[in-house]
Order: C-alpha cells, then sequence, then structure tokens
C-alpha cells in the first residue's frame, strides 16, 4: 500500500513525504519531478509546447506508472487530482493524504522557492496570489472528497505534519486498505 499526498504546490507534498518515506522505510517519488526526468524538460517547457493538455496526458501516464508501485510514498503534482481515472488509479493501491494550507502560506512557500518559480508555468492569466486563490476555490471540494485524511500544514512544522500522518496511518491502515481496495 502507497502513501499518497495531494495537494496544491507550496503546502509540503514533497518535504514532508520525504520525512515520511525516511520514517515509514519507503521510498519516497516525487510524479513531477519523476515526469521531469522521464520527459527530459521541465514541467514549464511542457506546457510551453503542448499547453496544459499535453501535460496532464502525460501526468496521467506518469500516474498510470506510478499507481502500480507498491510500499511508496508517492507526492502528487497539485492538478493530478483534476482527472477521475487518475484518483481512481491512485486509490487501487494508496492511501490519500490531503496537505492543505491557506493562501497566504501557500503564496509565501511558492514565492520564496525559487524553484517552483522556475519549473512551475502559471495556470491562468491572473497575478501569483490571485490564481491561488481561484484554483484553490476550484480545487479544494476535490482535494476534500478524495482524502482519507486532510493536515493543514500551515503553522506545523515538515516534522509535525509528518507526526500526525503517522499516527492516523498507524491508527486506521487497516479500515482504509478495505476501502481503498472497494473503490
Amino acid at each position: 500500500m502507497n502513501i499518497i499526498l495531494i495537494g496544491f504546490r507550496g503546502t509540503g507534498k514533497t518535504t514532508v513525504g520525504k520525512i515520511l518515506a525516511q520514517r515509514m522505510g519507503k521510498e519516497f517519488i516525487d510524479a513531477d519531478e519523476y515526469l521531469e526526468q522521464k520527459e527530459g524538460k521541465t514541467i514549464k517547457n511542457i506546457f510551453a509546447v503542448g499547453g496544459e493538455k499535453l501535460f496532464r496526458e502525460i501526468e496521467a501516464q506518469i500516474i498510470s506508472e506510478l499507481c502500480i508501485l507498491d510500499n511508496k510514498v508517492i507526492a502528487t503534482g497539485g492538478g493530478a487530482i483534476l482527472r477521475e481515472e487518475n484518483v481512481r488509479k491512485l486509490r487501487k493501491n494508496g492511501i490519500i493524504i490531503y496537505l492543505d494550507a491557506d493562501v497566504d502560506t501557500i503564496y509565501k512557500r511558492i514565492h520564496e522557492d525559487t524553484q517552483t518559480q522556475q519549473r512551475r508555468p502559471s495556470l491562468t492569466n491572473r497575478g501569483a496570489y490571485e490564481e491561488i486563490e481561484y484554483l484553490l476555490a476550484y480545487r479544494r471540494p476535490l482535494y476534500d472528497r478524495i482524502a482519507d485524511f486532510v493536515v493543514n500544514t500551515a503553522g506545523l512544522s515538515k516534522n509535525e505534519a509528518a507526526k500526525k500522518i503517522i499516527a492516523f496511518i498507524n491508527n486506521h491502515v487497516l479500515d482504509l486498505k478495505t476501502t481503498a481496495w472497494n473503490c
């Protein structure tokens, strides 16, 4: 069974995911990094060539590859949940943990992370803060609907967030395995 981290960029999926993997003796895979390595291009470059449509098609192929793995911690891209087929595949062999944060926290984290700015394209014609507000308003109900557990990472250290996830898994994993296998 995999631990799948979903949520908007800047919520801590990669940072918390690495800690989870280390503490739980699992391999960590960042789906966006995996995609970039496989394609030999940044996500921003993929968007420049074929737009969001091409990126989402490649992302779906990557999700198909990753979801058949076992005993991994997988951080998905923020929009991976936009395709129901991705959600179904991830659910088959995974516990889905939604990392959330408020707009101010996300904006601050993204703004301070130059790597994110260089590798990730804008998805709207809005300013950075307004884009986060807009996309979160659309995506939050999707994240909430598919999550087995939600951790608001605003105000938590990466270690505190990982600790909450591990406690949840230790207390609920048997119930979730049954649920995940029946989806």
